[in-house]
């Protein structure tokens, strides 16, 4: 029984330990959140560490079930789905010696048990009255929205997940819908955040940062998110959004400036390559070229 306990926690850990070296940025998701950990069928809320982990996973429905609670309702785990751990305590009895009275109160130690769940993003055939929609009534922005239509070369842009990203091999952007965001406005800085990784395409601009292998929290890494961030103001202001999208960029700002330890030579090449990247997605076309900035010598962070 001690080695299962063990067992647990190291699981636990493990788990903690991806989501930290994945690099969450949880201050740059300004789209509503799945709502608190429920169990899809009793609506209990989860407790304790089972709020990070389950929270954590990105789905655009924080509603779980375990298998067999999917397949009393009919329904069924998709092919290659894999489950998620869920924690508790029980308390169990503490074995006795056999002189003990049989009248005599049983003493009780807790341990720790799991079991395993599936999001309902992960099935199929679950009743859609289950699953609440909860949106805002955010509208598109009209100078916004022809910011996009015009970029030349656009990258493909879906609306699957509810994430934002840009994958440079596949050169699609994903966005999760506009309903989903606190406002119309958050949404657009967003996107325009992950227009700006897209101009860095090999076939676009080419930028190193993008196109090179890079690791979560190094030097060219870091300056890249600087880049789209920067650029993502830049954006904002053309077509004039309000100074609240401009506040959250800067404390995103600061957060990978504080990666860099203050670096002022990247902070001016980020913001070069930014102006570039701007410049491309607004077709815009300079008379003579920019003075370009080098990038610093890459440091270790």
């Amino acid at each position: 029984m001690e080695k299962q306990k063990l067992d647990i926690y190291q699981m636990v850990t493990d788990r903690i330990i991806a989501l930290l070296e994945a690099g969450t940025i949880p201050w740059r998701k300004p789209w509503n959140d799945a709502g608190m950990p429920k169990n899809l069928i009793t609506k209990k809320a989860y407790r304790g560490v089972n709020v990070f982990l389950l929270a954590s996973l990105g789905y655009k429905h924080n509603l779980f079930a375990t298998f067999e609670q999917i397949k009393a309702l009919g329904g069924s785990v998709k092919k290659g789905e894999k489950s998620q751990i869920v924690v508790f305590w029980k308390w169990v009895d503490v074995k006795q010696p056999d002189t003990t009275p049989p009248d005599e109160k049983k003493q009780q130690k807790p341990m720790l048990r799991y079991y395993h769940v599936f999001n309902v993003d992960q099935c199929d055939g679950i009743p859609a009255e289950m699953i609440p929609v909860v949106t805002r009534e955010n509208t598109p922005i009209e100078i916004c929205e022809q910011i996009v239509r015009d970029m030349p070369n656009i990258p493909s842009i879906q609306h699957m997940e509810n994430e934002a990203y840009y994958l440079p091999n596949t050169d699609i952007l994903n966005m999760p819908d506009i309903e989903y965001f606190v406002d119309s406005e958050a949404y657009y800085a967003t996107l325009f955040h992950e227009l700006v990784h897209s101009t860095g395409h090999k076939d676009r601009l080419n930028r190193k940062e993008l196109t090179e292998p890079t690791n979560f929290g190094s030097y060219m890494y870091s300056t890249e998110e600087l880049t789209a961030e920067i650029g993502s103001c830049y954006l904002q202001h053309y077509a004039g959004m309000s100074h609240n999208s401009l506040s959250n960029s800067a404390a995103y700002i600061q957060g990978w400036l504080g990666k860099l330890k203050n670096d002022k030579s990247c902070i001016i090449y980020a913001s070069g390559q930014a102006q570039r990247s701007t410049d491309y997605i607004l077709n815009i076309q300079r008379e003579s070229k920019p003075e370009q900035v080098s990038q610093p010598e890459t440091q270790a962070v």
